[in-house]
C-alpha cells in the first residue's frame, strides 16, 4: 500500500493508503498540475500544463501538449508506466487530457483523464 494523495486521515484515524495503480494516477495528476520551478528541492520537476491552458486553443497547442505530457510522464514516471497514448482536447476554455498507460509493475492498463482550466 502507498501513502494517498492529498494527504488525508481515512476512518480509522490513520494517515489514507491507497493502491498501486491509485498512487501512481496521483502522481500523473501531481506531475500534470506542477509547474517547473514550483517544487524547492525539485526545480525541473512538472509539466508546464497550466501555462497551455493560457495559450491559442487550436490542434498545434493540442499537438505541441501530447508531446509535453508524453515527455513529461517518460522522464519523471518512465520507471512506472509504459505511455501507450495522450489524446489532448481544447474545448471552449478547457484543456482535456486522456492519457492510456500500462503499469510495469502489475502489466495493467490504465486510462485516466483530467480537466484543466484557468
Amino acid at each position: 500500500m502507498q501513502i494517498g494523495f492529498p494527504i488525508r486521515i481515512d476512518h480509522r484515524g490513520r494517515t489514507a493508503e491507497t493502491t498501486h495503480g491509485q498512487h501512481v494516477r496521483e502522481m500523473i495528476e501531481q506531475l500534470l498540475f506542477t509547474s517547473p520551478g514550483e517544487r524547492v528541492n525539485q526545480p525541473e520537476f512538472g509539466c508546464g500544463l497550466m501555462k497551455m491552458v493560457f495559450g491559442p486553443n487550436s490542434d498545434e497547442l493540442a499537438s505541441a501538449t501530447q508531446f509535453l505530457i508524453q515527455g513529461s510522464i517518460q522522464q519523471w514516471l518512465g520507471h512506472l508506466v509504459q505511455v501507450q497514448e495522450v489524446e489532448v482536447r481544447s474545448e471552449e476554455e478547457k484543456l482535456l487530457v486522456t492519457i492510456k498507460y500500462t503499469l510495469i509493475k502489475t502489466q495493467q492498463q490504465q486510462m485516466d483523464s483530467f480537466e484543466f482550466s484557468p
